[in-house]
């Protein structure tokens, strides 16, 4: 009985009863039951398995940790490499962009230059035109320019050539398009045209513009012919200034009437609705015409008093100022013609400050400031603006 006793403890050990598990809670026998049967590759049945944080990092080994490491590397690895790969994928998707462009473009090129090319023979006459005109008002501006850099040295020949020049291209230019009674325009009426779209418009507008320009150079050539014994160079600068801005002026006028028949007949006037869009379209664009001469009269009014104070830059100086000067202006590296005393005790020429001031309001040798503006248009230029509203 005994030896029957001894040989059936091992085996109560090695196999409890579920039931003595459930009552016995906490007990080592537990941790073998639980333990066994994962090493063993059997398990109890309702046995309940708890790991311990405790057992775990018992359980954990320099190599556990080491493969742990390489799964947490290999973890941020596989999150950078997409941020990573990012630009790359962007620069291939611009390239690949690119690349599509430039085989569309390559493909239609033909029809490209064939959509050029009757666009040229349809508006032939227009881009011909205005070729002209530009190349026309860049000559003229710029020939103008260099005779009042010259002073009394300009060639009156020239300045008699330009006003000719000026004079016959603007006379050809309306004998050449007179059904269309384009000069109508200069004096605020529309032209003679019967259905005007959106490139009439700009054909008229810009046609005028141009005339006007070369108008009022005809006029700066005509000042120029004038000797200095009666308006001297100082005076002739005082009048460009002028005859630009009331230019500026006049082109900013002239497009008004053709422009609002322009839009009054856009609506349409034979029903009421489109009567109706065509004015409230004219009213707007007369307030946003107004809204510009309001922004420009403040410079016209400063313009006006320039025109009439004439204000001075200095002092005439004496023979001692000059000869402690040495006789010889710094802007012409000549004697000096009419010396004047700058408020900064340096002496030049009063026709060569006067030149310098017509773009600068410091004294050209230590930059003290001596005028309180510009006086932008003295040098006889033209304004390349197009004026198209």
């Amino acid at each position: 009985m005994r030896r029957h006793k001894s040989e059936r403890t091992p085996g109560a050990a090695m196999h409890p009863d579920c039931a003595h598990l459930h009552s016995i809670q906490g007990g080592t026998d537990d941790s073998s039951c639980s333990s066994r049967p994962a090493a063993e590759g059997s398990s109890c049945p309702g046995d309940v398995r708890i790991q311990l944080g405790s057992s775990e990092e018992s359980r954990d080994t320099p190599s556990s940790r080491g493969s742990r490491a390489g799964s947490q590397s290999r973890g941020h690895g596989e999150a950078a490499g997409p941020e990573d790969a990012e630009p790359e994928e962007q620069g291939g998707s611009s390239l690949a962009e690119l690349r599509c462009l430039l085989q569309w473009l390559h493909r239609s090129l033909p029809y490209l230059l064939i959509l050029s090319v009757k666009l040229l023979l349809q508006h032939s006459t227009g881009i011909s035109l205005g070729i002209g005109l530009l190349t026309t008002y860049a000559y003229a501006n710029k020939s103008i320019v260099n005779q009042v850099f010259l002073r009394e040295r300009c060639s009156k020949l020239q300045c008699t050539w330009l006003l000719l020049y000026l004079s016959g291209s603007s006379l050809l230019l309306y004998y050449t398009f007179h059904s269309q009674a384009l000069y109508h325009s200069l004096i605020f009426l529309s032209p003679t045209v019967d259905f005007m779209n959106f490139w009439e418009v700009l054909w008229i507008v810009g046609v005028t513009d141009f005339i006007l320009k070369f108008l009022f150079m005809g006029l700066k050539c005509f000042i120029l012919l004038v000797p200095s014994f009666i308006m001297s160079f100082k005076s002739k600068g005082y009048w460009y200034m002028l005859l630009e801005e009331l230019c500026q002026y006049y082109r900013r006028c002239v497009p008004i009437p053709v422009w609002c028949r322009y839009l009054m007949a856009h609506g349409g006037l034979d029903t009421a609705l489109g009567w109706t869009l065509g004015i409230l379209l004219g009213l707007l664009y007369l307030i946003l015409k107004l809204l510009s001469f309001f922004g420009q009269w403040k410079n016209f009014r400063q313009v006006l008093r320039i025109f009439f104070t004439r204000p001075h830059y200095g002092v005439p100086a004496s023979k001692r100022q000059c000869s402690e000067s040495d006789d010889i202006c710094s802007i012409c590296q000549a004697e000096f013609q009419k010396p004047i005393l700058l408020i900064c005790q340096h002496i030049f020429c009063e026709e060569c400050i006067s030149l310098w001031f017509n773009r600068e309001k410091t004294c050209p040798l230590c930059r003290t400031v001596i005028s309180d503006h510009v006086n932008k248009w003295k040098d006889g230029a033209t304004s390349m603006h197009l004026q198209i509203f």
